[in-house]
């Protein structure tokens, strides 16, 4: 995903005792592989092959797509107005916003939109996608917030990680904006807005024999986050 906003340092994007706090601490196996990557580590120090950057960027295109049809999922799978509007301002965030930011972005790598859209999709793509919209069709609003989480918030972590990690490279690092897009102030606002709204979830739809059954969707989610991760240092 790609955002445009301003660098800034700050505290973690979610609320330390709240939902996303304690599934990151269950997934903590999971969730170290996926922010400590050796594709993010590189990307940090400026050392990924240029050739895994952007099969990840054409990738993360196809991802944006299903990504949106999440968001419409969640409008379907909303319960009020105010849960109802919640999704539809996601969902037009992707489709007005967010894609228009990506095509822009990567067209600095000199990659055309025509060209990622006809882009096969990496197995990795489609079996992180797929588990995404399934766990919103067979579970509730919760369930899919719960496994589109790593993505939205971990991204965050990552960069503000990458940003105050003495071995990033500053000055000359060919990733440096797309660490300053997910450190900066305004996705660091929509990682946090999606971790209160997992909370305002789980006040409303949940007990705490839930919370096992809402772990394997997060680990999973993250372990495929990794997974992704991977798919672009492979193709290198």
């Amino acid at each position: 995903m790609a955002r445009r906003s301003t660098p800034e340092t700050a505290a973690s994007p979610w609320p330390p005792d709240g939902l996303f706090a304690r599934l990151r601490a269950a997934a903590a196996v999971e969730w170290g592989r996926y922010v400590d990557h050796a594709f993010v580590r590189r990307l940090g120090r400026g050392t990924l092959a240029e050739r895994s950057f952007r099969y990840y960027l054409g990738q993360d295109y196809r991802f944006l797509i299903h990504f949106a049809r999440a968001w419409g999922l969640a409008v379907y799978k909303s319960e009020n107005l105010g849960e109802m509007r919640h999704a539809s301002a996601a969902l037009r965030a992707i489709l007005d916003v967010e894609m228009g930011l990506h095509v822009a972005y990567c067209a600095g790598w000199g990659m055309r939109e025509q060209e990622m859209e006809a882009l096969p999709e990496d197995d990795a793509t489609t079996a992180y996608t797929r588990f995404v919209l399934d766990r919103g069709l067979a579970g509730d609003l919760l369930d899919l917030e719960t496994a589109l989480a790593p993505c939205i918030i971990g991204y965050a972590e990552i960069a503000q990680t990458l940003r105050s990690d003495p071995a990033t490279k500053g000055a000359g690092n060919p990733y440096g904006e797309w660490i300053d897009m997910y450190a900066g102030s305004e996705y660091r606002a929509v990682a946090r807005a999606a971790a209160e709204e997992l909370d305002r979830l789980w006040q409303a739809r949940a007990g705490s024999g839930r919370f096992d059954s809402l772990v394997k969707t997060f680990c999973q989610a993250t372990r495929l986050e990794a997974a992704f991760w991977q798919m672009g240092l492979e193709a290198a």
